[in-house]
This record gives C-alpha cells, structure tokens and sequence, in this order.
C-alpha cells in the first residue's frame, strides 16, 4: 500500500473461473470513481492501492461532458490555456467558513477519529485546521503540524521531484529506465528496452495492476521486487493502463540512480529542503518517531480500533512519504505557482507541466454523457464543467490511513485533506464540499453519503468465491501431513515450506522472514489460510496436487495465483 485508489479490476488467465483480487491501499483507489466524471482516488496502499476502473456517475452532476484526449506518445510542452479565474476572494472565503463544520460534521457520523487540512489560494495558506483525535483513548488533538503517513498522496509529491531533476537536465521524460538503470527488465525484451520514465509514472508500461504488492505484504524489500517484475505477464505496451505501485516506484528509483543518491535523499534534497518542509520525509522512521503524528485506525464489527500500518519504505516514491498540512500547503504553493515559491523557482515549470498533461486513459467513460478519467504523471488529469485543469489523487492504507489533494490550478486554488482511519470517503467529501461551496454557494451532491458507499466498495480487496469457513457436506478428508510436508519453490514468492504447527495441524511459511500461516483443512487436498496486511482478503485457498507416491508435487495458493504466478512446486 498501498495503494495506492480506484475501483479494482478482476481479470482471469486462462483456465480460471475465480476473480483475481486487487491489492488494496496506497491507493489508490482510483477512485471512487469517477465522481462526476472526475476521478477523485488515485491508487496507493502500502501494498496497495486499489485498481482503477470506471465508477459510477452522479446523476445530480454539474459537471457532465466531453473531454478532450492528449496523445501519450505525442506529449506538449504545457497543459491547454485555462480559462480565466471566475472565483472570486468572497466566494472562496465563504467555502473556507463552512468548511470546518462539514468536517467536524463528517468525523462525527463515521467516527474517523482525526483530520487535518489545508487550504491554499492565490500563493497563500488561508486556512489550516486540525480536527478530532490523534489517537482513541488519548487526549492530543490533531492540529496543522500533526504528521500523517499520505499513502498515494506520494505519488505526485514524486513526481513533482522528478520533474525537478528534469528541470536539472540529468534525466528527461522520454528517458528509456535502463538508460539509468540498466539492469532492470520486464518480460518482454523490447518493452524493457523501450520502457520511460514516464510510461511507468503513468501506469501504462503492460505491468498487471498492482504487480509487487504482494511481495511487499510477504516482507520482500524494494531491490527483490522490483527485479522481480519481470515475472509479470505484460500488457500491450502504452495501450493498457494498470495502476502499478512498484512500476512508478522503479521509474523514480532509476532517477535517484541517475543522481547518484538514494531516492529518500534526492526527494528530501529537491523538494522537501528547499521548501522548507521540515515535517515531510520519505522514511517510514521519520514518521515513527515523530512526536505530534496520527496514529491509524481501523473499523470492525466492535468500532474503530488503533491500528499499525506496514512500512511502505520499499515503495516509497509511491505511497511512503509522511507529513504535515502545513507542509504540504508549501508543496501546494509550489505547484500552483509553476514552480516558483516565495520568488524562487524550484523547479523547472516546463518538467512540472508534462505531469499534468493527460497520458493513458485510467478509467473509460461508459455512460453517453460521461466523461473518461485520465493519469498523467503522478496525478489524476480532468477538466471540469467550466473547462478548467482539475489535479487530484487520493490514498489509501486499508490498515488505517486516507488522503486527498485537489488543485484548480487556474483559480491557484487547492485543498490537501489527512485523516487517520481506513479509507471511508472523508476526505474525499471534504474535498468535494469545499469545491462545491466556492463554486455554487451549495452541495451539489451528498458527497458524504455518496463517497461513503463508493470509497470503502473500491477499497476493499475482493474475497474469495469459496466459502473456505464452512467446508461442504461429506468433505473428503486429507491425506496425512507426511503427504504435505515440504519446501516448494517458486520463481517470484521464493520457497514456501509446510510443517507441522506447534499445537498440531499444519503451518504454511514464506517470505524472507518466514510469515506463518496456519492452514485449515476445508475438502481433500484443499486448504484454506486467513490472509494479512493492506491485501488482506479473509481465507484465502492451498490446493496440494498429490501424485502417485503419495507426496504433494504442487501447491497452489489462490491469494497470490495473480497472473499464474502462485504455483509452487516441491524442490
């Protein structure tokens, strides 16, 4: 996570008949929607993200219509003249008096338990607030500087660094990733070889959505993953679109490479520094160890419970940066202006404006008078009803985290919203309510009720069809463990070994730090076992394939036959 959000897809490989789950996160969720035919959510999840897909559209919309496409392979130099500002200060300040109570209101009726946003307009931070808790069972209220881990918010932050090495002259765009970063490769020689920069900051390369997600939840570190996407079955290259957490995440880290520096150092250096951003860090224990910081929360059947997000460093150009709302109202600043902050420009306004060209279509539209999403570079790319460039991405951590940022760019108007509990559509409401009250005086949209639904049904990770929780009438029994027992290999997850658990039965472990996992017998040769982490998706099935001698050649773990990839066979 992830994640990254956006609807998730499910595909099938040959011979399947089960949906392929979708990491969640980091989020993307891509989001929710297209709301109004503007995709609010943008993938993340540690892990995660969600996928990306067409969401329905508000009958109640102000903004249907056409929107025109921009080539990916035919890139400009700078988004279509906007039209003119029509906001004005008034209506804007109105927005920002009403906002807090939508806010206030909105922790109340779903129990987040904290928020902090920002407001920035015309090359000022007009507003900054903190709402609610830090934490449940404690005092310590959120305020302005409480840090928050972003999820997928990360994504155009990165982009905004690289597109200011871009604007240094060491990589452009276009730049193949092996050209600095030579050892690395996809399934097809030429896409490797063909690969950019920004194919992969645009989801667009033919990787499978998600594709490493999992090997993060398993515990593999960032260098495995990415040498490990090459297991991945491709799409047709820069004519699919797929929200790939680790793809953008190679992208940036063949950037820091070309540097000369980790991309942890190069983000900080480039942007963070610069701007003064001192509450900002792409390391997981900058976040850890801060003082005033938002803990994450989850929901279950008893209410929302404190939570632990996993340490999304492998993937952090992707979903692993932390910070403030007065930090990131700075960053805001910045890209509203071009580049330039308090008089000073910090990066190249023509790198920065390739980010916000449309690149690859995200989400479809499937309704006459709808409107297809787009992804540039980092960000979700749309025009609104007035014709105006509408910047967004959302994230999403499922174990406790979800964000927005929107900007108008023409109005050098934009919000950044944080909170602390699993994605539920907050603060994209929040959002969605401010850009209301400054344009009509009034919601157009119950964007709470509305995001409610759409945000947790895109961010949840897709169970199993089988039932694994109620084995069938007159389930065969297993053969004895002797039959099961072993090390099976697998080119991506690496070794999975069943043996006997402590208290009886079996135990199934992988990953580098051996992840147990107790198996539960459901028919025969199947088993069943509860997943974790940000893809968590209830009991997940381990089917054995015994042969004549009476040992298990395979084994097939159905939560990670993504692709065909989870075949494991016995060494």
């Amino acid at each position: 996570m992830h994640r990254h959000g956006a609807p998730r897809r499910t595909a099938a490989g040959p011979g399947r008949t089960t949906p392929r789950p979708v990491p969640r996160g980091t989020a993307p969720l891509l989001a929710a929607g297209l709301l109004l035919g503007v995709p609010l959510l943008g993938g993340c999840t540690s892990t995660s993200g969600g996928d990306p897909e067409p969401a329905p559209t508000s009958p109640a919309s102000p903004s249907s219509g056409g929107a025109s496409t921009t080539s990916a392979s035919a890139p400009a130099t700078a988004p279509p003249r906007q039209p003119p500002a029509e906001l004005t200060e008034d209506q804007v300040n109105a927005a920002v008096a009403r906002i807090d109570g939508y806010a206030q209101n909105a922790l109340a009726k779903t129990g987040v338990p904290g928020l902090a946003l920002a407001v920035v307009y015309k090359d000022k931070v007009i507003h900054a607030k903190g709402l609610g808790v830090r934490q449940l069972g404690k005092p310590e209220a959120v305020d302005p500087d409480t840090v928050f881990q972003l999820a997928s918010v990360s994504k155009p932050i990165s982009s905004t660094v690289v597109a200011g090495v871009v604007g240094q002259k060491t990589v452009k765009w276009d730049d193949p990733v092996t050209a600095h970063d030579p050892g690395f490769a996809l399934a097809d020689p030429w896409v490797s070889s063909h690969v950019t920069i920004a194919d992969l900051f645009a989801h667009r390369s033919g990787l499978p959505d998600h594709a490493g997600d999992l090997l993060e939840d398993l515990g593999y570190q960032r260098d495995y993953i990415l040498q490990h996407l090459r297991e991945h079955r491709l799409a047709p290259f820069r004519a699919s679109y797929a929200y790939t957490n680790y793809g953008l995440t190679e992208a940036a880290v063949a950037v820091a490479k070309a540097k000369g520096v980790a991309w942890e150092d190069l983000a900080a250096d480039v942007l963070y520094k610069p701007l003064g951003m001192n509450s900002t860090s792409s390391l997981r224990s900058a976040y850890d160890s801060a003082a005033n910081k938002a803990t994450p929360h989850v929901r279950d059947a008893a209410g929302w419970q404190v939570s632990t997000t996993e340490n999304p460093d492998p993937q952090a150009p992707a979903g692993g940066v932390s910070s403030t709302v007065q930090d990131l109202a700075r960053w805001m600043r910045l890209q509203l202006a071009d580049g330039t902050f308090e008089g000073k420009q910090i990066v190249d306004p023509e790198g920065l404006n390739e980010t916000r060209l449309p690149q690859t279509v995200s989400s479809p539209t499937t309704a006459p008078a709808g409107r297809s999403g787009f992804y540039g570079l980092g960000w979700n790319v749309s025009y609104d009803a007035e014709g105006r460039l509408r910047l967004n991405h959302s994230g999403a951590f499922s174990l406790g985290a979800a964000t927005v940022v929107t900007l108008l760019p023409s109005e050098q108007l934009g919000i950044v919203v944080l909170t602390n509990g699993q994605p539920t559509g907050v603060p994209e409401a929040v959002a969605e309510e401010f850009f209301d009250l400054a344009q009509y005086g009034h919601e157009t949209v119950d964007w709470l009720g509305f995001l409610g639904k759409v945000v947790p049904a895109a961010a949840a990770s897709p169970v199993s069809p089988t039932d694994y929780a109620s084995p069938p009438a007159g389930a065969a029994p297993a053969k004895p463990d002797s039959a099961y027992l072993g090390t099976y290999g697998n080119d991506y997850f690496g070794p999975l070994t069943v043996a006997p658990g402590d208290g009886g039965g079996l135990v199934m472990s992988l990953g580098p730090d051996n992840l147990r996992f107790p198996l539960q017998h459901y028919d025969g040769d199947v088993f069943s076992f509860r997943t974790r982490g940000e893809n968590a998706a209830g009991l997940s099935g381990v089917t054995f394939a015994v042969g004549a001698d009476g040992k298990a050649a395979t084994v097939v773990v159905e939560q990670f036959d993504h692709d065909g990839l989870g075949t494991f066979t016995r060494s």
